[in-house]
């Protein structure tokens, strides 16, 4: 259950400290985490001492510790030398990795609540009986950042990410999959969405700056209060993430809250789409729009329908803008300056991009 990357840094740390070289075997004698080489010639004592009675014994110049996972025999501590002074380091360090293996277990064991609780497999008796058993407070402010980066994660990874997020104790970072890396945030009572904007903010600048050019994206749902919403949140949380990548792939960060109408599209069927936009262009499509148009268009959307505005940022004069607009007219039938007809226009530009990205998922 423990890594061998933390029994060597655990065992290295001892040996700083104690200036005893240690080693630990698995049961069958297979080398885990060493800071000498003696234990390659020890791999039949290490047999013979797991099939004795005995919990410590002195083979071979080393003194050897039996190390439990509760009544199961998982590792065996050899500890260099036979002084009285070795035997108490040995047993101070095999106490050491007992106590790791302890922490991870019950780690373990909430990271697999967690999961079910995230993916709504749990029942609702059980999530209070085991979030009890696994002291976990059920009634407080919680919420779901979601957190997808560019490349797959393995338990190295995430143990990183733990590292550097993980400092509330009383958070959960855990995954569901390769790339996403989910954090059970807990809150207080004062935090509300300018709260939770900044902790985004500060997990994607702390998350840049350990891994270079990784491209890292955040998301995330709404304040729950009780710990059978979470799924709820990590639902949003999900929704956030897929939802960004359509209609704001120009943001690191995209909030639940803030989806507006694009929530609507990625909920609508692909005919169903398809049919309104025949129905708005006819044979036209918005992808057959030149870029000055494109441009044109996003820009005036951008300036809340302001023609005085929208001309001075594209440098034209406000006549140009007029005749850009009613050329548009013609071809479309719907005038941006009616705000029914701008309306109807950029929900047809939305479910445009919406089905052209629902195309590059097919393919």
């Amino acid at each position: 259950m423990i890594s061998n990357q933390i029994l060597q840094n655990t065992i290295e740390g001892l040996k700083g400290i104690s200036r005893v070289d240690f080693c630990v075997l698995d049961t069958e004698g297979k080398e885990l985490a060493a800071t000498f080489d003696m234990a390659k010639d020890c791999g039949e004592a290490v047999l013979s001492f797991v099939e004795s009675p005995a919990d410590s014994q002195v083979i071979q110049g080393c003194q050897f510790f039996k190390i439990f996972d509760e009544q199961r025999l998982e590792y065996v501590l050899l500890a260099d030398g036979e002084t009285e002074d070795v035997y108490m380091l040995g047993k101070i360090a095999a106490f050491q990795i007992q106590s790791l293996l302890v922490a991870y277990k019950e780690r373990f064991d909430k990271d697999n609540f967690i999961k079910n609780l995230l993916l709504d497999n749990l029942l609702l008796v059980d999530i209070y009986n085991r979030a009890k058993k696994l002291h976990i407070d059920t009634e407080v402010k919680r919420v779901i950042f979601i957190i997808e980066t560019s490349h797959e994660k393995d338990s190295a990874a995430l143990d990183n990410v733990r590292n550097l997020l993980g400092g509330k104790s009383r958070d959960f970072i855990t995954a569901v999959d390769e790339k996403n890396i989910i954090v059970v945030k807990e809150l207080s009572d004062k935090d509300g969405n300018k709260e939770l904007e900044k902790m985004a903010k500060e997990m994607l600048d702390t998350l840049q700056a350990e891994g270079g050019d990784e491209q890292i994206h955040i998301a995330y749902g709404t304040i729950v209060s009780d710990i059978k919403e979470v799924s709820k949140s990590y639902k949003e949380a999900k929704l956030a993430l897929d939802v960004g990548k359509i209609f704001f792939d120009e943001k690191d960060i995209v909030a639940y809250t803030t989806l507006g109408i694009g929530r609507l599209i990625y909920q609508l069927p692909l005919p169903l789409c398809k049919m309104f936009i025949k129905e708005i262009f006819e044979a036209k499509s918005p992808d057959d729009f030149d870029e000055e148009t494109l441009t044109t268009i996003n820009k005036f959307f951008e300036n809340s329908l302001n023609v005085s505005e929208t001309s001075r940022q594209l440098y034209i004069h406000r006549n140009t803008l007029v005749y850009r607009l009613d050329k548009l007219q013609k071809s479309t039938g719907l005038d941006l300056r009616v705000f029914e007809d701008a309306i109807t226009f950029k929900i047809a530009l939305m479910v445009v991009k919406y089905m052209k990205y629902m195309e590059t998922l097919e393919y």
